[in-house]
């Protein structure tokens, strides 16, 4: 396991055990997820008419471009941190920049398509959500709780790339240190995989 000695202090930095720690933790994210997804699959099973309705509420379009556009941050986060490797702290920077972008371009079209629903009464406690057959009203709850869980997470990880972004212009993250910036994007491809599930689970039943 390196242990790097910090320049001018007795500290040492272990990018290793860094590194395992995030891995950690996004294991933990991963049983987050996947227990949920264990539940859409066994309420999916039990009310798959009810689904299937609850689905056509979806806009595809935005879906679709909400992938895109999440896939589209990945590949520059992971650009940037090649860059950065690299000894281009310039082009990291606005790399970076360029993945917060594209984190609010999908919170924007998560906002328009979640205002949608709830101008129509489609959110849990609503009118015309109590109104719905019992298997489209859990359809709609883990449709907001998974999406919105989801959302709070893309913020996290943009606040995250936000504050990665100040250091690499700040020269804390460079080509000899740049652990950080390397658990933020390991974070960053965790939050992507978890959309790549969720679209086809909520937008493509159909």
């Amino acid at each position: 396991m390196e242990h790097l000695v910090l320049p001018n202090s007795g500290l040492t930095r272990d990018d290793e055990g860094s590194k395992l720690g995030m891995w950690l933790f996004l294991y933990t994210e991963v049983l987050l997820f996947g227990g949920l997804f264990i539940v859409y699959t066994m309420y999916r099973f039990l009310y798959p008419d009810s689904f299937l309705q609850g689905s056509y509420h979806l806009s595809i379009p935005i879906g679709t471009i909400n992938t895109i556009v999440l896939l589209t941050s990945s590949l520059t986060v992971a650009m940037g941190i090649t860059a950065l490797q690299k000894g281009n702290n310039k082009l990291a920077v606005w790399l970076m920049v360029a993945t917060i972008f594209f984190a609010l371009v999908f919170m924007v079209n998560k906002y328009f398509e979640w205002s949608a629903k709830i101008e129509h009464g489609l959110f849990p406690g609503m009118d015309a959500y109590m109104q719905l057959p019992r298997g489209e009203t859990l359809f709609f709850f883990l449709y907001f709780f998974m999406t919105g869980l989801h959302a709070l997470h893309i913020i996290i990880g943009a606040v995250v790339i936000g504050l990665v972004t100040m250091e690499i212009k700040n020269g804390k993250q460079s080509s000899s240190n740049f652990a950080y910036t390397e658990n933020a994007g390991l974070y960053w491809h965790l939050v992507d995989l978890i959309w790549i599930f969720l679209f086809p689970l909520f937008y493509l039943i159909h």
